[in-house]
């Protein structure tokens, strides 16, 4: 096979790639891949997050002043455990868009409002910080929430 038809096959197989169908099938491909990285890379968020809470809860438990139960700041713990929460609830995004290439908007918007209820809760009012701007968010939220579950069940009668 010579060089110029090297080239011509080149440009067949380029021609052919670069149709919106095959290319489109690529993308997906990419899609996939990069949502299974993601979901591994979580996993290791996850049991990380979930490893420095029990380290804080046993070392509260155990290793300090028996008269002190919680050493820690009880807002730091919950704190935690709404990382630990809001994670999960990643990886239900990322599973489901696995499962249906699509992005389901009332998941990410629950997500969304944990993180910001998380947020919330651990507000330090000693800091310098808005409550005003988180209760926006909480509202913008939940509007937009209740938005998309109406739309979701108009749907689905």
């Amino acid at each position: 096979m010579g060089f110029r038809q090297k080239i011509t096959n080149l440009f067949r197989y380029l021609a052919i790639a670069s149709k919106d169908e095959s290319f489109l099938k690529a993308i997906g491909k990419i899609e996939n891949v990069v949502s299974k990285i993601l979901a591994v890379a979580l996993v290791f968020v996850i049991f990380i997050a979930l490893f420095d809470l029990l380290k804080l809860l046993t070392f509260d438990l155990f290793v300090t002043d028996p008269k002190v139960i919680f050493a820690a700041p009880l807002l730091k713990i919950f704190g935690m455990f709404l990382n630990v929460l809001i994670a999960l609830e990643l990886m239900d995004n990322i599973t489901a868009y696995l499962r249906e290439h699509v992005i389901q908007l009332e998941l990410v918007i629950i997500t969304a409002l944990t993180a910001v209820a998380r947020k919330v809760v651990i507000f330090d009012s000693k800091a310098d910080g808005d409550l005003t701007g988180l209760a926006i968010a909480v509202l913008s939220l939940s509007i937009s929430y209740w938005i998309v579950r109406s739309q979701n069940q108009a749907r689905k009668h």
